[in-house]
């Protein structure tokens, strides 16, 4: 069946579009990167600009022509995105950073974890998320919550880096925080994905302890046997693939790889991200990583701006329009989970012990949301967990907390953490 045939799109449609995506991801991201910010806001508002809600030019809801074409690329970047990170995370050097980093990430996860759950109930039951079932209330919670768990390491680690102060024991402690946050966070995603697995087998939207429990232990036990397992087969398999003369074998040994583990996340009812995430911590450990990493740099160019302008296209700016009165309840949405998502982080900083470390810039530095928060946005919209109104407000927020943690850590490093006593 043709590209035509199965999206009801034209090749012609799909080209212009896709000109266009690419095009307008890189224009914006320049922007933003000429004031100071991540090019990821710059091509969320890119999307949002080619979006049904302003331009239309790309298919931004299900049922719309080519939708189901440009979701499937957008798939395919958020593995690609995934299976990056994984392989710029060195697990020994989680290890290195210690204690203060792993209880900065435990309390920056269960903080924001907590009060984003807690704030979804009170939404629900003063009736602002509109009409959901309320079968589905936990499970909404749940997704809420692990959006404002993850903080987004590249961005972080961009600021610190312009700053140079990479080096410094704030940063080390906020990098690998960032990096253990996230592996938390895609086990939650790990124990949503399967929540929604079992709902759809028909087994019921009911939330026990007991269910989260088991899927909890079925994503740590598929991470920790990946890992353990990869590690066995994947340095001799990439000795041996490092040996074969065939143009471009090491890059598409890589990627197949990853999807190839991201299958196996898929068939034990994980999401398949996680899947790449762990072929990336695999494959870091090889003697090839670095190679690796730098064939996949102009994939990851190609594809992962594709997810980012999908989902600012799936963004409805029209809920935010205070004048209309039922866009009142997702506007104060937006700013309730927006304050949650900054409070929620700025308590990690007070669980930093170490003496000389400024508490203030490590709380600062755990804010950004960015990558995974948008991912689990992402995920909750696309399985029917969120509405669209829902997305679109927890879509705002991490936009938000990607837009005042740059500034904000600028701050903290000139006046020298002076928003919170230093650790004594």
């Amino acid at each position: 069946m043709s590209l035509e045939e199965s999206a009801h799109m034209s090749i012609e449609q799909f080209f212009i579009a896709l000109a266009l995506i690419l095009i307008f991801s890189k224009v914006f991201g320049e922007l933003a990167e000429r004031i100071k910010q991540p090019s990821v806001l710059g091509e969320l508002v890119a999307g949002i600009i080619l979006g049904g809600s302003v331009l239309a030019i790309v298919p931004s809801v299900a049922g719309m022509a080519g939708y189901n074409t440009f979701h499937l690329l957008a798939e395919v970047g958020v593995a690609i995105l995934l299976f990056e990170i994984g392989l710029e995370t060195d697990l020994k050097d989680l290890i290195k950073v210690g204690f203060t980093s792993m209880l900065v990430a435990i309390v920056g996860v269960i903080v924001p974890f907590a009060l984003g759950f807690a704030s979804i109930l009170v939404f629900e039951k003063y009736g602002m998320l509109g009409n959901v079932d309320p079968n589905f209330t936990i499970l909404i919670a749940i997704t809420a919550g692990a959006t404002l768990t993850a903080t987004s390491v590249g961005i972080t680690a961009r600021v610190l880096s312009d700053m140079n102060r990479l080096q410094s024991g704030e940063a080390k402690i906020i990098l690998g925080a960032a990096v253990i946050d996230d592996i938390l966070g895609l086990i939650i995603l790990g124990v949503v994905s399967g929540l929604i697995e079992s709902s759809e087998s028909g087994i019921g939207v009911s939330v026990s302890a007991a269910s989260v429990g088991i899927i909890f232990l079925k994503a740590f036990g598929f991470l920790f046997a990946a890992i353990i397992i990869g590690n066995l087969i994947s340095k001799r398999l990439f000795n041996l693939v490092e040996k074969m003369r065939v143009r471009g074998v090491l890059l598409l040994s890589a990627l197949s790889f990853a999807f190839i583990f991201a299958y196996l996340a898929s068939l034990v009812g994980l999401a398949p991200i996680v899947g790449a995430f762990a072929a990336g911590l695999v494959l870091a450990n090889t003697n090839q990583f670095k190679s690796i990493e730098e064939r996949l740099k102009p994939v990851s160019d190609f594809f992962t701006p594709i997810f980012f302008i999908m989902v600012g296209a799936a963004v409805d700016v029209s809920v935010f329009n205070p004048f209309v009165k039922e866009n009142i309840p997702i506007l104060l949405i937006a700013l309730i989970l927006f304050i949650v998502a900054v409070v929620g982080k700025l308590v990690s900083g007070f669980a930093v012990l170490q003496k000389g470390i400024k508490k203030s810039v490590v709380a600062v530095g755990m804010i950004p949301r960015g990558e995974v928060g948008l991912i689990f946005a992402q995920m909750g919209l696309t399985y029917g967990i969120f509405t669209s109104e829902l997305f679109s407000a927890v879509t705002v927020m991490v936009m938000l907390t990607t837009f005042i943690a740059p500034p904000l850590l600028k701050i903290m490093f000139a006046r020298g953490g002076d928003m919170v006593e230093e650790s004594t």
